[in-house]
């Protein structure tokens, strides 16, 4: 007995070390990423609270969007590299960096909610702990794996670049959980030949989707219980007409006021796609869901851009990522003008 004991008690020192080492950057970004708040004097026009949003959440959507846009940079790298060859754990800081001055300027609008933080902690620590897993069985047995298997790619290699990119591609407007992850079994299992890497991939994804599935069947349960987030927001914006507005793509009109029309319209990547468009055909846009200030994410080949809040280096892509705040006034011209800079994503709230 003693001797089992002594083993559990090593047993549960190591994984008190890992819980602080998984929470160590949720203690820093608490205590050192903080800014002064701001005295807001603007006067929303949509008044109506169930259309209102906190002005932070544009803000602090973006850690969301930096794990979508790993998986992204993930599926460009295994395309024609191998899994070992992505930087884990540059994901890994580049989403407790890019919070750090996210968080300041939140508090300047007011601070983030208790919810938001709970969430974004929540996946953080989630999104540290699977980039870890990943790498530390990448880096080992996966490596080794492509050592035995040689220079010419399996067929599951291409079956699991595929699906990678196809993943990352349905997380830019549905939630993770609602993947289909029995497809990537049922694939898996059909799919590819009886090499060593063949039989390896075969195992490290299968058990890898498995743990996802059983994983987001627990989200998705819970999502069920506290209601799904709000799926459309409003905007007030001007430069068309009603009839002009009814036109674009998921745009519906809700009222013509003195400040401008009133539209509703799709969130996530199909907010972006309509923002794009109204700047296109040369509308402005006054506000989006009461609020004066935005953040949008742009890609260029400079490590800086005029303004921006962070930048940083992609994977796969070789360019930058800079995430930049902007009054809501000025977000259609500023689309209409990048100078260089590419549009990524406008950040809802």
């Amino acid at each position: 007995m003693r001797f089992l004991w002594r083993w559990i008690k090593r047993l549960l020192v190591v994984v008190g070390v890992l819980l602080a080492l998984l929470l160590a950057p949720v203690g820093y970004t608490e205590i050192a990423c903080t800014g002064t708040p701001k005295f807001e004097t603007y006067d929303p026009i949509i008044t109506d609270v169930e259309w209102q949003r906190a002005e932070s959440r544009t803000l602090v959507t973006y850690p969301e969007w930096h794990i979508v846009h790993a998986y992204d940079d993930y599926g460009r790298v295994i395309r024609d590299g191998d899994p070992h060859e992505f930087g884990f754990l540059r994901a890994i800081t580049g989403f407790w960096t890019s919070l750090c001055p996210l968080k300041a300027r939140a508090d300047e609008m007011g601070g983030m909610t208790g919810d938001s933080k709970m969430t974004i902690y929540t996946i953080g620590v989630s999104f540290t702990a699977e980039m870890l897993a990943k790498a530390a069985y990448e880096e080992t047995l996966g490596r080794i794996a492509t050592w035995i298997r040689g220079p010419k790619r399996s067929i599951l290699d291409d079956v699991s670049a595929r699906r990678a990119a196809e993943y990352a591609s349905f997380l830019q407007q549905v939630p993770w959980y609602q993947w289909p992850f029995a497809d990537d079994i049922e694939a898996l299992a059909n799919e590819g030949g009886d090499t060593f890497r063949d039989r390896e991939r075969r195992f490290a994804l299968t058990t890898e989707a498995r743990s996802k599935s059983l994983y987001a069947g627990i989200i998705a349960d819970a999502v069920a219980g506290m209601g799904a987030d709000q799926l459309r927001l409003r905007s007030v914006v001007t430069g068309l007409d009603a009839a002009q507005l009814a036109e674009i793509d998921g745009v519906s009109v809700v009222a013509e006021r003195a400040e401008g029309i009133e539209i509703e319209t799709p969130r996530y990547r199909a907010f972006t796609d309509v923002m794009r468009r109204l700047a296109d055909i040369g509308a402005d846009v006054v506000e989006i869901a009461g609020n004066d200030d935005i953040l949008f994410t742009a890609l260029s080949d400079a490590e800086t851009a005029p303004g921006a809040l962070y930048s940083f280096r992609r994977q796969g892509y070789g360019d930058w990522r800079h995430l930049i705040v902007v009054p809501v006034a000025d977000l259609a011209e500023r689309l209409r003008n990048l100078n260089g800079l590419r549009l990524e994503h406008v950040h809802d709230y």
